[in-house]
C-alpha cells in the first residue's frame, strides 16, 4: 500500500499542474486532493532533507567523539604515568620507613651499649677511690721500693685500661650521633616522597577531571541532536501516514474515471475486433506458409546448433577432467603442508601449557573477575566482530598476566586506550587493553598472575572494564576456549 502511495505521489508530482487539472475535470474534488497531497509531499521532503542534515551533523559529531577520544591519549598516558609514579612513591616510602625503623632500632641498641661503657668507667673509677691508690700517695708513703714499684705499675695498668674505656665511650658516642644523623636525613627524605605523593596525586585527579568533562560534553551533545532526529523521524512518519490517506483517495477516485473510460475502450475494441477478424482470416492463410517456410529454417539451424553443442559438451568435459586433477594435486599439497605444520599447533595453548598436552584448554587463569559484556565472534555495535571478550570491571582493578611470557607492547593506541601485550613464545600473544595504567614496560618478563596493569576506560570507552584477546600466528583466537570457567 506504502508502495503504491509512494508511486502516485512520485508521478502527481511529475504531472504538476496539468495532471491536477485533468484530475479535476475526472472527478470533483480531485484537484483539492491533488493539492493537500503535493502540500504535504513538499512538507515531508523539507523533513527529510532536515532529517539528513541533522545526520551529516551526528555523524560528523560522532568522528569528533572519535577525535576527541584521540584526543584523550596525552591525558590518559598521563594518568597511567601518574598512576605508576604514585605507586613507585609509594614502596619508596614504605623501604624508608623500613631504614628509619632500622635505625630507631639501631639507636635503641646504641643507647644501651654506651650505658654500660659509662656504667663500667664508673665502676672502674668507684674502685679506684676506695683502694687510695694514686702515683703521689704511692711516692709520699715511704714503703718497700719493690712494693711501690709494683704498685705504680698497677696504676700504669688501671690508667691505660681508663684511657680505654674512655676512647670506646667517645667511639659509642660518635656511633650515635652518625645513626641520629642517618635518622634525620630518612626523615626528611621522607618528607620529600610524601610531598611528591601528594602533588601526584593533586594532578591525578585534575587529569581524570578533564577527562570526564571532555566525554561529558560529546555525550550531552550526541544526545541532544539524537532526540531531535528521533523527533523528526516521527514527524515524518506521521507526514507519511497522511500522504499515504491522500494517495488512496486520488486512487480511488481515478480508479472510477479508468472504469468509465475501460467501458468505452472496450466497446470501441470490438468494434475494431469485428473488422478485424476478417482481415486476420485472409492474412491467415499466409501466415501458414510463411510457418512453413520458417519451420524448415529453424530444422536447418537446429541442425547446426546440435553439431556445435556436441564439440562444446566435449571440451566442456575435458575442462572438467583438468580441473579434477587440478583439485586433487591441492588437496595432497594441502594434506602435506597440515601434516608439516600439525606438531606446531599443537595443544592451542601459550608455551606455559603446551608441555602438559592439548587437553588442557580451559586451564589459564581469567585476566580479571567480573561480568563478560561481550564475547568473541559478536557484533560490535560500531561494526564489525568481536575479536576477543569485553570483561566489565571496577576502575583500577588489577589486570594479572594468564601465563608467563615477556612484555612487547606498553603504550597507547587509538581505540584501545593504554595498551599492554605479552609475547609467550610459540607465536602465542594476549592483549590486553582500555587500561587505566600500565605498570609493565617494554622487554619486562612476567609471570602467569603478577598484575601488569589496572583496569579503566581509556580510548574513549565510556565504562570502565578490560577488552582482552588471544593471538596465534597473528589470527585472533576465541579466549574462552583457553580460560579457565
Amino acid at each position: 500500500m506504502r508502495l503504491a502511495a509512494g508511486l502516485l505521489a512520485c508521478v502527481l508530482l511529475a504531472g504538476g499542474v496539468p495532471m491536477a487539472a485533468a484530475l479535476a475535470a475526472d472527478a470533483p474534488g480531485s484537484a483539492e486532493l491533488a493539492r493537500r497531497q503535493a502540500e504535504a509531499e513538499r512538507r515531508r521532503q523539507a523533513l527529510r532533507e532536515r532529517i539528513e542534515k541533522l545526520q551529516k551533523e551526528i555523524e560528523a559529531r560522532e568522528s569528533d567523539r572519535k577525535e576527541a577520544a584521540d584526543a584523550l591519549r596525552e591525558s590518559e598516558t598521563a594518568i597511567s604515568r601518574l598512576t605508576q609514579r604514585l605507586d613507585e612513591l609509594d614502596q619508596a616510602i614504605g623501604q624508608v620507613r623500613q631504614e628509619i625503623a632500622k635505625l630507631q632500632a639501631a639507636i635503641v641498641t646504641q643507647q644501651k651499649e654506651l650505658d654500660v661503657r659509662r656504667y663500667e668507667l664508673a665502676q672502674q673509677l668507684r674502685m679506684q677511690y676506695a683502694s687510695g691508690l694514686s702515683p703521689w700517695t704511692a711516692l709520699l708513703s715511704g714503703d718497700d721500693p719493690q712494693d711501690l714499684g709494683r704498685n705504680l705499675a698497677y696504676l700504669g695498668y688501671v690508667s691505660r685500661a681508663r684511657a680505654d674505656k674512655v676512647q670506646a665511650l667517645r667511639d659509642e658516642i660518635a656511633r650515635l650521633q652518625d645513626l641520629q644523623r642517618q635518622e634525620s636525613e630518612r626523615r626528611a627524605e621522607l618528607q620529600a616522597l610524601q610531598e611528591q605523593t601528594a602533588a601526584a596525586r593533586i594532578e591525578l585527579m585534575a587529569q581524570r577531571k578533564e577527562r570526564a568533562t571532555v566525554l561529558a560534553r560529546l555525550e550531552g551533545q550526541l544526545q541532544a541532536q539524537r532526540s531531535e532526529a528521533g523527533r523528526l523521524d516521527r514527524d515524518e512518519r506521521r507526514l507519511a501516514a497522511l500522504i499515504e490517506e491522500l494517495s488512496a483517495q486520488v486512487a480511488a477516485a481515478r480508479r472510477a474515471e479508468e472504469e468509465r473510460r475501460l467501458a468505452e475502450e472496450r466497446r470501441r475494441l470490438e468494434e475494431e475486433r469485428r473488422r478485424a477478424e476478417q482481415a486476420r482470416r485472409a492474412a491467415e492463410l499466409a501466415r501458414q506458409q510463411a510457418e512453413e517456410a520458417r519451420r524448415r529454417a529453424e530444422q536447418a539451424r537446429a541442425e547446426v546448433a546440435r553439431r556445435a553443442d556436441e564439440q562444446r559438451l566435449a571440451a566442456q568435459r575435458e575442462a572438467e577432467r583438468q580441473a579434477r586433477l587440478a583439485q586433487q594435486e591441492q588437496a595432497r599439497a594441502e594434506q602435506a603442508r597440515d601434516e608439516a605444520e600439525r606438531p606446531v599447533a599443537r595443544g592451542s595453548l601459550p608455551d606455559a601449557v603446551l608441555a602438559e598436552g592439548p587437553g588442557l584448554q580451559g586451564a589459564l587463569p581469567r585476566p580479571v573477575q567480573g561480568p563478560i559484556r561481550a564475547r568473541f565472534g559478536t557484533e560490535r555495535p560500531d561494526g564489525g566482530k568481536w575479536r576477543g571478550l569485553l570483561i566489565q570491571a571496577p576502575e583500577g582493578t588489577a589486570v594479572r598476566a594468564v601465563a608467563p611470557g615477556t612484555v612487547v607492547y606498553a603504550d597507547w593506541l587509538r581505540g584501545f586506550g593504554n595498551l599492554i601485550i605479552v609475547d609467550h613464545g610459540n607465536q602465542y600473544l594476549s592483549v590486553y587493553a582500555y587500561n587505566q595504567s600500565l605498570l609493565k614496560r617494554v622487554g619486562q618478563t612476567v609471570s602467569a598472575g603478577e598484575p601488569i596493569a589496572t583496569v579503566g576506560s581509556t580510548g574513549g570507552q565510556v565504562e570502565s572494564g578490560l577488552y582482552f584477546e588471544i593471538r596465534h600466528r597473528g589470527a585472533p583466537q576465541d579466549p574462552a576456549k583457553f580460560l579457565a570457567r
